[in-house]
């Protein structure tokens, strides 16, 4: 700084708010400061401002599967907002491994993360209370933390998965599958909880051998799939629990003799140039991140906010496969 300082005929104190953004500099000055920077090849020591003031101007964001379509958006979209307040975002995948969610984030809060986004994989974030009580503010997205009180934005997958069963419902079908992931994540119980409400509201039964919970391992799916098209009672529509699902479900379909409705919970690429085009209930996995982000810097603000449950609402997109009527 004292290089740059020098050979910009500046004080060291203009060279701080130039590199820190602050106001008071003429755009002269900053001009010849910036030029300055360039030409001396100087970088901020952020372990030095660290030590200063307290903060890392980074967050962290522990997510289920990069990989996964869903995510991205998410991702992005916790990126630009950090990028706005001047911090860098660090993001990791757990694979829906409650012990490698804990490890991600406690190496997380070992780099001195000022903040933390977290898609939960496991059901006790205990682990975190010191991490929050030092100071690392945490808000969880898309599932609720487990047994800790904390900030969550998540989508209403209750009422979402009862509008797109209702919608199967209203086009004649009485024989809906329900097809989702592991039934300890709290997605799926709450849309396998809006499919029976959806059927109960309507006063019609749920044969067992219509659900099927577990891996999204495209073979377990299209086993399930298999199963509920065949036999005595084969369903004439299935609602499918999230995107992955729905992929291999559309597959099953295709090579099926009859035609079988359907609507999955999810949007996803290319849904709408398929023939038909599929049904979905959608997400907007964007604005989960950006308001999950916001509200982490407003507590990084020093904001005095009570844990807060924020629901999204979801949105019915019929293309074609939930029109399709029952099979004669």
């Amino acid at each position: 700084m004292k290089d740059v300082a020098s050979q910009a005929g500046v004080g060291l104190k203009t060279v701080s708010r130039v590199v820190n953004g602050e106001p008071g500099v003429t755009p002269e000055t900053e001009r010849r400061v910036q030029e300055a920077i360039e030409a001396l090849g100087f970088r901020r020591n952020d372990s030095a401002r660290v030590l200063r003031k307290g903060r890392t101007a980074t967050v962290g964001l522990v997510l289920e599967d990069l990989a996964d379509p869903f995510y991205g958006p998410l991702n992005r979209a916790v990126e630009e907002v950090a990028r706005a307040h001047g911090a860098l975002l660090i993001n990791g995948s757990s694979a829906e491994d409650p012990d490698r969610e804990r490890e991600l984030a406690l190496a997380l809060c070992a780099r001195r993360v000022d903040g933390l986004i977290v898609i939960p994989a496991g059901d006790d974030h205990r682990y975190l209370e010191p991490e929050m009580r030092a100071g690392v503010s945490t808000v969880f997205v898309d599932r609720p933390a487990g047994r800790i009180e904390a900030d969550v934005v998540l989508s209403d997958s209750f009422g979402g998965a009862r509008d797109g069963v209702a919608h199967l419902i209203a086009g004649g079908h009485g024989r809906i599958g329900f097809i989702g992931d592991q039934p300890r994540i709290h997605t799926v119980a709450e849309r396998l909880r809006g499919y029976r409400a959806a059927m109960a509201d309507a006063g019609l039964p749920v044969a067992e051998s219509w659900i099927s919970l577990g891996s999204t391992a495209p073979e377990r799916v299209a086993a399930a799939a298999g199963a509920m098209l065949t036999g005595p009672e084969p369903v004439t529509a299935v609602f499918t629990g999230n995107n992955r699902v729905t992929v291999t479900v559309v597959r099953v379909l295709a090579a099926h003799a009859r035609p079988v409705a359907l609507v999955g919970f999810d949007d996803f690429e290319l849904a709408d140039l398929l023939r038909p085009g599929v049904t979905v209930v959608a997400q907007d996995p964007a604005a989960l991140g950006r308001v999950a982000t916001d509200r982490l810097f407003q507590r990084l603000a020093g904001a005095d906010l009570t844990p807060s449950r924020i629901e999204l609402p979801t949105r019915l997109i019929p293309r074609g496969s939930g029109e399709i009527p029952p099979a004669n």
